[in-house]
């Protein structure tokens, strides 16, 4: 099959589809009935949390590697920056992710960073409505410096959805599929890219990409806020200690429920007194 069917699809390639479920189908039935499958597929079946993860981190990728992929293309051809400029105009959307990260890299919840990283995304697609062939040249790495702190929070935050909401027994294959969902992003991010620029990377196509990549972002704000599931993790949990326990120290076991709830036993006036007779033990 060769890249120009692909990258110009019309009303004879109809079948494509039809073949890649087909496909689909029948890898999905081999792995079902196998007892090392390639792809652990029992892992996508009755956890719907994880399954959001999946649909979240497939959209996140999309948006990201569209822009990576396209909006590099665009400086050099569609601004007219050399090969060397336009790396360098990318390098504050690594660094911003990695400083966000570190930043944000300890806090167990995960709903506020997916929220804020999905309005991050939008608003780094927005902006590119908004540059032409004559744009300052201070606005480029500004625009990749936005779409710098949603690469840092979505990332992270969807591995560690996936380290609570998978089962133990299938960490493994869990972590995998994520990968795997991601690759499918990128996958998608590079036939959208070939599909709005065609043979140039022109501003037009830069805002058609635009709009498609804010209708992604759009949905992965959709999928995180109607996901209550997220709320659980990282939540507070209660953890109340006396006041008179010394910090560090395990807390004192609540005997009371063991106590005798009885009258107490009557104690007589001599019972214990060490000098009278009735106490006293006899000397040779």
């Amino acid at each position: 099959m060769s890249p120009a069917l692909l990258m110009n699809p019309g009303g004879g390639t109809w079948y494509l589809p039809v073949l890649t479920g087909a496909a689909a189908a029948g890898f999905t039935w081999r792995e079902l009935r196998a007892r090392q499958p390639f792809i652990d597929v029992r892992v996508l079946g009755g956890n719907l949390p994880i399954l959001a993860t999946y649909a979240r981190t497939l959209l996140s990728y999309v948006v990201s590697y569209a822009f990576l992929y396209g909006y590099t293309q665009w400086t050099q051809e569609g601004r007219g920056l050399s090969a060397s400029q336009a790396g360098l105009v990318q390098l504050p959307l690594f660094a911003t992710a990695i400083v966000v990260s570190t930043l944000t890299g300890r806090h167990q919840a995960i709903r506020g960073k997916l929220l804020v990283g999905a309005v991050g995304q939008i608003t780094a697609c927005a902006l590119l409505l908004l540059l032409h062939a004559h744009s300052p040249l201070w606005m480029l790495p500004a625009v990749v410096l936005v779409l710098g702190v949603p690469q840092g929070l979505n990332n992270l935050a969807l591995q560690n959805a996936v380290f609570h909401q998978a089962d133990a027994e299938r960490m493994g294959s869990s972590a995998g599929l994520l990968r795997t969902f991601g690759y499918l992003g990128a996958i998608i991010a590079s036939a959208a890219d070939g599909a709005f620029f065609g043979q140039r990377a022109d501003t037009s196509g830069l805002h058609h990409l635009a709009v498609f990549m804010l209708t992604v972002s759009g949905l992965f704000l959709a999928l995180t806020v109607m996901d209550g599931s997220l709320r659980r993790i990282g939540a507070p949990t209660d953890t109340t200690t006396t006041d008179t326990e010394p910090p560090g120290q395990p807390p004192v076991a609540d005997v009371s429920e063991h106590r005798p709830t009885g009258p107490a036993p009557q104690r007589s006036a001599t019972q214990g007194d060490p000098t009278h007779p009735a106490t006293r033990e006899d000397q040779p």
